[in-house]
């Protein structure tokens, strides 16, 4: 895209388009967490990690106990959403073992171009309070070696109403319009990917503070499959939020930069490498599926 083509993108979207959250993921392996005090050992590496830089992180309780929550992605038989950069994602809350009666429907479009990235309009047209959150997301790098990567993402949440995602392309994309031009035949059935469903575990690991009025909520979430309870993958994660990018101050970007590349030494045995959560999901198949994350 040219910088008048840019200029242009930035002038239509409002502040809520703007980046205002970076977000660090940190795949982590799923079976590191099978015993209560893994959660422990794994936050007192962070903890040091932390201290040695002149950050901090605060306790977590003794005995953490999970938010539970079930995930499932939608996606047409040849997969034509993830492979144009969006993910259709339902979340499902759960307390006291039960299910409640609101979801987390979100809509996102993932590309390494923030100017391709701010370009979609991912805003739904359905009558429902929704939030538009532009982030610039911090992954792993795609080989073995120890850095990170940057993609952004273009994300509509909702609390959805009563949309039935197994319908054909045509009618959810009348809900979502950005889905219009992915390349998926009108007339094909969405469905779950893989037909997997994620037990999602949730666990808060305390709150990163890297100075200048920043600090960061940090969480692990360990995902299995619900039909077998075989573990699939974990993730440490801590987002950054702002008002506007200039209130992200050098200090504090530097720091979480140097905790976020530091963790993956100090962790090294903790870390799953190249690749994402919602790639494992897609990978669980037989077919390679081609994608921008």
């Amino acid at each position: 895209m040219t910088s008048a083509t840019n200029q242009n993108i930035y002038e239509r979207i409002g502040p809520a388009d703007q980046i205002q959250y970076r977000e660090y993921k940190l795949l982590l392996r799923a079976d590191k967490f099978e015993k209560g005090k893994s959660f422990h050992r794994f936050w007192k590496i962070a903890h040091h990690t932390a201290k040695a830089l002149g950050a901090s992180l605060s306790k977590i309780d003794k005995t953490p106990s999970p938010h539970i929550r079930e995930v499932v992605f939608y996606d047409t038989p040849h997969f034509k959403l993830y492979g144009a950069g969006f993910i259709l994602r339902k979340r499902t809350f759960y307390k006291h073992g039960l299910p409640e009666a609101k979801h987390e429907l979100v809509l996102k479009f993932r590309h390494p171009d923030k100017a391709a990235a701010a370009a979609v309009d991912v805003r739904p047209l359905l009558p429902c309070v929704h939030v538009i959150k532009f982030k610039e997301e911090v992954l792993l790098p795609r080989d073995d070696s120890i850095g990170m990567r940057t993609v952004y993402s273009h994300n509509c949440e909702l609390d959805t109403p009563n949309i039935m995602l197994t319908q054909k392309v045509e009618t959810i994309a009348q809900a979502f319009p950005a889905l219009k031009n992915i390349g998926a035949n009108p007339k094909a059935t969405m469905a779950p990917v893989h037909n997997a469903e994620i037990a999602e575990y949730l666990f808060d690991t305390g709150e990163l503070d890297f100075g200048g009025k920043l600090s960061a909520k940090s969480s692990v979430a360990v995902w299995h499959l619900r039909a077998t309870d075989e573990p699939l993958v974990a993730e440490f994660g801590f987002q950054l939020k702002f008002d506007r990018p200039e209130e992200l101050h050098h200090r504090a970007r530097e720091l979480s930069e140097y905790f976020y590349t530091g963790l993956q030494t100090h962790a090294a045995e903790w870390i799953q490498r190249g690749t994402t959560k919602t790639a494992i999901i897609y990978g669980l198949g037989n077919t390679t599926v081609k994608h921008s994350e």
